[in-house]
């Protein structure tokens, strides 16, 4: 490597420790009270399963070990969001590095998304749209060494295995970019016959398949309600013909109104926007089977059963967008006339993190302005009037009774709404509103 690359990198590592301390940093000076998901999450987390009514269960898994170590520190989740973000950064950086053969060309990919408001504005939120994160840019990455390498790795089809199991585990619209992959390797191996089969890719699909078993065991038993509720959260139920096309245009539209930053960097780097595509580069098949193909199948989705597309669900689909956009147009893009993307990336890079403190500032209406902490201390008190016991126990929706079983000492456990028979089995109980504590 040469010194040149090695200040690249370093570049890299400077980048992304500056948007970590960022991100870390103004939400937990702004917020008073973490963001509903992570609320909810953390929720599930103090009772933890294979899965739960809305998601499968990496997120609270995430959750739950930060929580054992840092406790009810709200900044804490704010940095394992961060952590989550630059982890999928480095594998971004990492695989357009090798793709584009330039270091400075990879730093550019990621520079490039830093202005998509899924990798800024929306990150302080650890749910299970940044969970997926890591484990979509580690899947890409490692599918490419397959791809790429002559020789294939039992530990990268093993690493493809896991990675994807535990991008799945965070929700199910990673089998997005599972199932593009694969049409990738399918179309390589028996229609074009420019691959040969090779046993090792079994390792990927038993590592898989053998991680998700304890969900699917779990889903069986519970009726597949994470799924139902995944399919209602489309909208299906209310299902009108027009449906089929009003859903799939409003998407797109939105798309585009997201990626207005990301187009304007793009242009400050090529101004003259002419693409030719050689279908017969495998590196261009690839990029497209990781960047353009999930989008694709969403959209299609869409069009087939008229179900809705909730603009979050895509947090993970533009993560490879620089790296495509810049193995497009590196031949245009003139290196030593940088100044102007520099001078837009850190307008953006500087904005987004001002608007957020902003509107946290001067919003106090919103969810993270929840006074969690004064009523989880008022409920103490108000319990330690009536019983000697301990909290062990919190019912109620995932909101205000995941808040008490976040900031009460005793981490009492979720389990649940509120009902008769649960209240039966308890100890000592007692209710406010629409929650209730009790003990055990």
């Amino acid at each position: 490597m040469t010194n040149n690359n090695k200040n690249i990198n370093n570049v890299f590592y400077i980048f992304v420790i500056v948007h970590l301390i960022f991100w870390t940093l103004i939400p937990s000076l702004t917020n008073h009270n973490l963001p509903l998901d992570t609320i909810e999450h953390l929720a599930w987390g103090s009772n933890l399963d294979w899965g739960f009514n809305k998601h499968p269960p990496m997120v609270a898994f995430v959750l739950e070990i930060f929580f054992q170590i840092f406790g009810s520190r709200d900044w804490a989740y704010y940095l394992l969001s961060q952590i989550w973000v630059i982890i999928a950064f480095y594998f971004v950086f990492k695989f357009s590095k090798e793709i584009l053969k330039k270091n400075l060309l990879g730093l550019i990919s990621v520079l490039l998304i830093e202005s998509i408001y899924f990798y800024n504005f929306t990150t302080p939120e650890f749910n299970v749209n940044v969970c997926q994160l890591p484990f979509w840019s580690s899947t890409v990455y490692y599918s490419w060494k397959i791809y790429n390498e002559k020789e294939i790795k039992f530990l990268d089809c093993f690493l493809v295995g896991l990675f994807a199991a535990f991008g799945f585990l965070s929700k199910y619209l990673f089998i997005y970019l599972v199932v593009s992959i694969s049409i990738l390797f399918i179309y390589l191996i028996f229609i074009k016959r420019e691959r040969k089969f090779d046993f090792k890719y079994l390792i990927t699909l038993e590592v898989f398949i053998i991680i998700l078993v304890p969900h699917l065991i779990w889903l069986n038993n519970n009726d597949f309600i994470t799924i139902i509720y995944g399919l209602d959260r489309t909208g299906i139920n209310n299902w009108s013909l027009v449906d089929h096309i009003k859903f799939p245009i409003n998407f797109v539209l939105k798309q585009i109104g997201i990626l207005i930053p990301f187009l304007m960097l793009s242009w400050l780097l090529v101004k003259k926007i002419k693409l030719k595509l050689n279908f017969k580069d495998k590196n261009l098949l690839f990029l497209i089977s990781i960047n353009i193909l999930p989008i694709f199948l969403i959209i299609f989705t869409s069009f087939i059963i008229g179900s809705k597309i909730r603009t979050m669900w895509m947090t993970p689909f533009y993560l490879f967008f620089g790296t495509l956009f810049v193995y497009l147009y590196q031949k245009r893009i003139n290196l030593n006339k940088i100044q102007k993307f520099l001078i837009g990336f850190t307008f953006f890079f500087f904005l987004s993190p001002l608007l957020y403190a902003y509107v946290s500032i001067s919003q106090d209406d919103k969810r993270t302005d929840y006074p969690g902490k004064e009523i989880a201390i008022k409920t103490q008190y108000a319990w330690d009037q009536q019983f000697n016991s301990t909290i062990n126990v919190v019912l109620g929706d995932e909101w205000n009774a995941g808040n008490l079983s976040y900031h009460l000492k005793s981490r009492p456990i979720w389990i649940g709404s509120v009902n008769r028979e649960k209240l039966d089995k308890l100890k000592d109980y007692m209710c406010l509103d629409s929650i209730c504590v009790g003990s055990r």
